[in-house]
């Protein structure tokens, strides 16, 4: 047979295999993926993997594998699609570079709370401890990154192994989950007693017992409140609690304002959404927070970028804190009442005690504070003076033109900001990005995950010209695969956060941010992706609507001012009541 032919061959149509029949431990990790409804996986092979892509072959209509680029691609695909989809990410790699290139992404995926289960290859296990090719010691490596990681070196474990991976990763609060699997152990042979899934492991508590005296008390703190303020998280969409978050706000009537990654559990135009917190979050909400007397806090993590200097944070509230991880509560702010649980069983709770209110006084100080907002920061970058665009304004008209309907994908940097800024949402699950790690490259690949966890939506990437280049080689990914990504580079010709706190702090010392970048339009077309360069203004809403009509990927380069700033800012080791509007 040659070789053409053999690669042609058609894989075996996958039939479910009985209990105890006699597998492989590589075909039981798959039969794990399909009881779990696993339907997409990301990865990259290599030797110490080979024997579950071998089995792999015969599961292509089962299962679709996408082919990234590199390893890190992959866990960040695996992030997009988890966060979109609802769903937990996977994710395949092999031993020793290939592992160790997950970690980024695994460290990325802990601390945004992203459910992940990884399986990696690796060697014999006789050969483990000798310094074998490829071999690294990826459990110690991953340990702090992980909510759990495990090492199989027999067969006879990889069901149980992987229906708790699953449960972990999945539950309570949700978070990456790594298992090594040796390679006798993918090999190996062994009497297969069918799959169950977990719903319990003793000693673990994935939802903590909800302690009604403390809903009770929480009412009565935010009846008795004269300024109320409700500070929301991603948990409100981990927890699936959009409708149940969005009743005790209408009932209690109390303004509410997000963190970056809690952007799209509400509506953007809802009344009482007053908009973002946190370093370069909006006017109202930053000041206001050291005004309100009652802070209701809830599946948000008190994170250094929202509280500014914690000795000036609300000192002045009494601060109601609901989360579903205990560890959470009191770690970084002492809560007068704290509420164990997951908010979609707290917050019904709570909202069947509040007293039905509106506050119009307090409601209208944030919105005089947008007013002050509008005039020195926002219209002056929506709408500005002179030919040199702005991230904002290409914002604006892509607004208009999805009707917030979009998923927006960021990757990070001042890009991230404004996109978090400005853009709309209609919908939860429509604002993916790197908030707690930080992680420049995430973008691109994140946004081709995302796009297979909702494919039925307009899914729009914004990124950097610094944050592309990390992670650029993932357009392969979307030549061989096809996946109808919308690229947006805002090219500032600079590291731009960076080269920001270089001119405000640094005497304009602009030390190693100007980077130089190739010609994107070239290099996308290299990858049968169509694009265009917009430089001026008069281009730019047509050749939005250009790329959002394609019929398939497209990338789309704008130019846009090279030292134009992100404000409001709270200043590093300010409070957030010293926000600069300028």
């Amino acid at each position: 047979m040659s070789t053409a032919t053999a690669a042609s061959a058609e894989p075996k149509k996958h039939t479910a295999i009985p209990a105890t029949t006699t597998i492989s431990g590589s075909v039981a990790v798959l039969e794990a993926f399909i009881a779990e409804g696993v339907d997409t996986i990301f990865g990259y092979p290599g030797g110490a993997i080979m024997p579950i892509y071998d089995a792999l072959y015969d599961y292509t209509e089962k299962l679709n594998h996408i082919l990234v680029r590199h390893e890190q691609g992959g866990i960040h695909a695996a992030q997009g699609y988890a966060r979109t989809s609802g769903k937990t990410g996977v994710v395949f790699a092999t031993s020793g570079p290939g592992a160790t290139n997950l970690v980024t992404g695994l460290a990325d995926a802990m601390i945004d709370s992203t459910p992940l289960v990884c399986v990696t290859g690796q060697v014999f296990a006789h050969l483990l401890g000798t310094d074998a090719f490829q071999e690294t010691d990826v459990i110690n490596i991953t340990t702090p990154v992980t909510k759990w990681n495990y090492q199989v070196t027999d067969a006879n474990e990889i069901p149980h192994v992987l229906a708790k991976a699953f449960y972990i990763a999945g539950s309570g609060r949700p978070g990456p989950v790594l298992i090594d699997i040796t390679k006798n152990a993918q090999l190996q042979q062994f009497a297969y007693e069918g799959y169950k899934k977990c719903d319990h492991i003793r000693s673990y508590r994935p939802k903590p017992l909800v302690r009604k005296e403390y809903i009770r008390q929480a009412a009565d703190l935010i009846n008795q409140a004269k300024k109320p303020f409700v500070l929301f998280g991603q948990g409100v969409i981990l927890g699936k609690a959009e409708q149940e978050f969005r009743a005790f706000i209408e009932k209690s009537g109390i303004p509410a304002a997000w963190t970056i990654m809690g952007l799209s559990a509400l509506a953007t135009d809802h009344p009482l959404n007053v908009g973002m917190l946190g370093m370069h979050g909006n006017y109202g909400p930053n000041v206001l927070t050291n005004e309100c007397d009652v802070l209701i806090a809830i599946g948000m993590r008190f994170d250094d970028r929202v509280t500014g200097r914690l000795d000036k944070y609300a000192k002045q509230a009494q601060v109601i804190h609901l989360d579903i991880d205990p560890a959470e509560i009191d770690k970084n702010v002492k809560s007068t009442v704290p509420v164990w649980g997951d908010c979609k069983e707290t917050l019904p709770l709570l909202t069947e005690l509040v007293d039905q209110k509106v506050y119009p006084q307090w409601l209208e100080k944030f919105h005089d504070y947008r007013k002050q907002e509008e005039e020195q920061c926002i219209q002056p970058e929506m709408h500005p003076e002179g030919e040199v665009m702005t991230m904002a304004e290409v914002l604006d008209a892509l607004n208009e033109l999805t009707g917030g309907d979009a998923v927006i994908v960021t990757d990070v940097g001042q890009h991230q900001m404004v996109a978090c800024r400005y853009a709309k949402f209609t919908q939860s699950k429509s604002n993916i990005t790197s908030g707690g790690l930080g992680t420049m490259g995430f973008g691109l690949p994140a946004a081709i995950g995302a796009k297979y966890g909702a494919p039925e939506r307009q899914v729009v990437a914004i990124i950097g010209d610094g944050g592309i280049q990390m992670t650029i080689q993932e357009l392969g990914t979307i030549m061989q695969f096809g996946a109808a990504v919308k690229i947006i580079i805002l090219n500032n010709q600079f590291l731009g956060m960076v080269r920001q706190w270089q001119q405000l702090f640094h005497d304009k010392r602009y030390s190693f941010v100007n980077i130089t970048s190739p010609d994107y339009i070239a290099v996308a077309k290299g990858y049968y992706i169509e694009a265009q360069k917009v430089e001026v203004r008069e281009q730019l809403r047509g050749a939005l609507k250009q790329m959002l009509d394609h019929d398939g990927a497209y990338l789309l380069e704008i130019m846009v001012g090279k030292e134009n700033n992100v404000f409001p800012m709270v200043p590093q080791g300010c409070s957030v009541a010293e926000i600069r509007l300028k």
